[in-house]
């Protein structure tokens, strides 16, 4: 019985990805048919339907009219949908800027550039949010800016195994947040209707609820973020040497 292929995205599908080198090259062969196409262009257009369409609508036909090409196409280079979104989870992760982590002071400072940057990110491409939640960031772009940030992180004094889990409850803290408030399931802004429900509780039954409901509704999301970024931050220095 043959083996089960790896799902597009998982660590063992990505370790048997071809090189860039070796992906251009495959490409570059004359073949039958249409011309081929060049596979960052394929995902950048791949990444712009999603954005404008979501992941849901996102097909290889619309994909390949996207393109003006054909699905037939599509195939040379990658083996389905689920391929290509793998590739755009990528694309998005290598838009993330740490240029600033080369100018960070500590490591504080590097673990709120990095979640800037990343929010940043991922508000520009909601869209995939479903996306990064469902694939392993270790694609190419994935684990360069990985590499980069546990690499200030580890130059700024902290142990490699409180690096790690600074890194990675940083940016689940970045995805969850960001899928609530702008993800395609986002609630819109309920503030003032949610206000004036709070509004009319009975104080006897909900005292607390109603002497918080202000800045229950109140509060910016921007700054909401930096509240629980900077909580988040300060909570891990207390387990730093």
């Amino acid at each position: 019985m043959a083996a089960t292929p790896p799902p597009p995205g998982s660590p063992a599908w990505w370790a048997a990805r071809p090189n860039p080198e070796a992906l251009a090259a495959a490409a570059a062969e004359p073949r039958r048919g249409r011309p081929s196409l060049d596979t960052g262009h394929i995902v950048g257009t791949a990444l712009r339907l999603v954005d404008e369409h979501g992941t849901q609508a996102f097909s290889l036909r619309m994909l390949a009219d996207g393109l003006n090409s054909g699905t037939a196409t599509l195939y040379r280079h990658f083996d389905g949908k689920d391929e290509i979104l793998a590739y755009v989870v990528d694309r998005v992760l290598g838009e993330v800027d740490l240029d600033a982590l080369s100018r960070s002071t500590d490591w504080r400072e590097a673990l709120t550039v990095t979640a800037h940057g990343f929010h940043d990110t991922l508000r520009r491409h909601p869209n995939t949010l479903p996306l990064l939640m469902a694939y392993v960031p270790v694609g190419p772009h994935g684990l360069a800016q990985r590499e980069r940030v546990l690499a200030a992180l580890l130059q700024h004094g902290l142990p490699a195994d409180l690096a790690a889990r600074a890194f990675t409850a940083v940016t689940h803290y970045v995805i969850g947040f960001t899928a609530q408030q702008y993800g395609p399931a986002a609630a819109p802004d309920h503030s003032a209707e949610l206000a004036a429900f709070y509004g009319g509780l009975d104080p006897a039954s909900y005292p607390a609820l109603l002497e918080a409901a202000r800045s229950l509704t109140s509060v910016a999301v921007d700054e909401e973020f930096e509240f629980g970024l900077t909580l988040l931050v300060r909570g891990l220095a207390h387990l730093a040497p």
